[in-house]
């Protein structure tokens, strides 16, 4: 016993070490490559656009894997990260030699000039795609279920299909003029259409098949874990609009705006992911989404409106870049931006939590519902679906006091959290100061709880449904007296027969 812990505790301090130790060498190529760089400054680099990108996201890459799998080493997300950090270092460093030794070299070439440019030209592909492979796992170092482990082999197969196919295929290396592929393929040269066309498949299904676990994960979550995944599904979401914005304006690529959303994006996946397994508990996702949200979408309307503006005056006035033109379009921005953002932000605060900010239209919907409800045993129903459609729960519910001090649910409205029992929120419903029954609440999810906002909303229907229970046990009392009436009546008659 005491040896398999002794033997246990070895290989975790093992595994400790041998993460840092990549992080240590992600750390110093990085350092190397700066230096490198200095050295490649009078010549045509094809490393250094994006060199500040690829060595920020190699140190966050493996800052967050050396982390996660120190701390938690049988999980393997932290390994696939800190892999994946370590490449990007291997690439960037590598990169920048075959620069320093094909084009900034005077004399003969040193050694290694062509593999280091080779290496460098398709290892980033690797280091991206087993960041991609780790939403496979994540958060738990599991499948989401035995049937993804087909999908999970696929993946793992695309992406080295995807890493092959750009080492071996024959030409010019990218960004070296008059240096071939020293690995170049040649029986692979006329297939290449064929084999693009096939890798570009494969990829994009690797790309989207983790991703969609991601989705189905969420889905199926609840509690921490879809805290979790919700985070890591933000960051992607990130990444995924920086990526359509540089695709759809290749201006952006080279330009400093297309470097700064790049780097965001980048930096987004190993940051959700180093919150979501250490602090997600701390920070408020859904209020980060919401101000994404409303400020990226404002930013997009003002600059379409600006464009709007200055291309519409433009052309009316026949000038272009005239100066009042421009003053004109900026104080519409102006004057727009406030209720703009405010309209923004209703809608969005509407799409995430329902009309919580919007109390009396809520209140109004139910004073509409219980009128057009004439059965007694649909008020409570009616009630319950129109708290929970209101602020997005997912579960909501009424009890009503049995026998003693007990209550029993008499009326619900959507799915149970499954998972861990979450303690829901619970608000009496009182008529005359007496307790008539409970209005039990479902919040959205582990640890995001019901804001001010919420609870003032909650506790005015609350106030309003009471008295409709209070009509509803009426009614339901008067026809247990009824019944107990017609009943004692047809005892007597029998009795009177006799």
């Amino acid at each position: 016993m005491i040896s398999e812990q002794a033997s246990e505790r070895t290989g975790v301090l093992s595994a400790v070490r041998l993460a840092w130790f990549l992080w240590a060498s992600a750390v110093a190529l990085v350092a190397l490559s700066a230096v490198l760089l200095a050295l490649n400054r009078n010549v045509e680099d094809p490393i250094a656009p994006y060199w500040l990108n690829l060595a920020v996201t190699a140190l966050a890459l493996s800052t967050v894997g050396a982390l996660v799998a120190s701390k938690r080493p049988e999980n393997p997300v932290g390994w696939l990260l800190v892999s994946s950090g370590f490449l990007y270092a291997v690439m960037v460093s590598v990169g920048e030699y075959g620069t320093y030794a094909l084009l900034a070299e005077r004399g003969s070439p040193p050694a290694g000039g062509v593999v280091a440019a080779w290496v460098g030209s398709w290892l980033y592909v690797l280091g991206a795609n087993l960041v991609v492979y780790s939403f496979l796992l994540f958060p738990d170092g599991r499948l989401p279920s035995p049937r993804w482990r087909t999908v999970a082999w696929l993946v793992a197969l695309a992406i080295c299909l995807d890493t092959a196919s750009l080492a071996l295929t024959p030409g010019a290396l990218y960004g070296y003029p008059g240096f071939e592929n020293p690995f170049g393929a040649e029986r692979i040269a006329g297939l290449s259409g064929l084999i693009g066309t096939v890798t570009s498949v494969l990829v994009l299904a690797a790309l989207l098949a983790p991703i969609a676990a991601l989705f189905t994960r969420f889905r199926r979550s609840r509690g921490e874990e879809r805290q979790q995944v919700k985070w890591v599904l933000y960051a992607v979401a990130v990444l995924v609009a920086a990526i359509v914005a540089v695709n759809l304006w290749p201006a952006l690529d080279p330009s400093a705006a297309g470097a700064i959303l790049f780097f965001v994006g980048q930096l987004a996946i190993p940051g959700a992911i180093c919150i979501a397994i250490f602090k997600y508990r701390l920070y408020d996702v859904d209020l980060v989404i919401n101000r994404t949200l409303v400020y990226g979408a404002l930013t997009a309307c003002v600059v379409g409106i600006y464009v709007l503006v200055v291309g519409y005056l433009g052309a009316l006035l026949r000038t272009d870049g005239n100066l009042l033109v421009s003053l004109i379009a900026t104080g519409l921005v102006a004057v727009l931006f406030q209720p703009l953002r405010e309209r923004l932000q209703r809608g969005v605060n509407r799409l995430m939590y329902g009309e919580r900010d919007e109390p009396y239209a809520v209140l109004s919907r139910l004073g509409e519902r219980l009128e057009a409800t004439l059965a007694p045993e649909a008020v409570l129903p009616a009630i319950v679906e129109t708290v929970r459609e209101a602020l997005k729960l997912p579960h909501a519910a009424i009890a009503l006091p049995r026998d003693g001090d007990d209550f029993e649910v008499t009326a619900a409205s959507g799915e149970p959290l499954g998972g861990p029992p979450i303690e829901p929120l619970v608000l009496p419903l009182s008529y005359g100061g007496e307790t008539v029954g409970r209005l039990l609440l479902a919040s959205r999810g582990s640890g995001e709880g019901f804001s001010g906002a919420d609870r003032r909303l909650l506790e005015d229907l609350a106030r309003h449904a009471g008295v409709a229970v209070h009509g509803v046990r009426a009614m339901a009392d008067l026809r247990r007296s009824r019944e107990k009436l017609v009943l004692a009546r047809e005892e007597e008659r029998r009795r009177l027969r006799r």
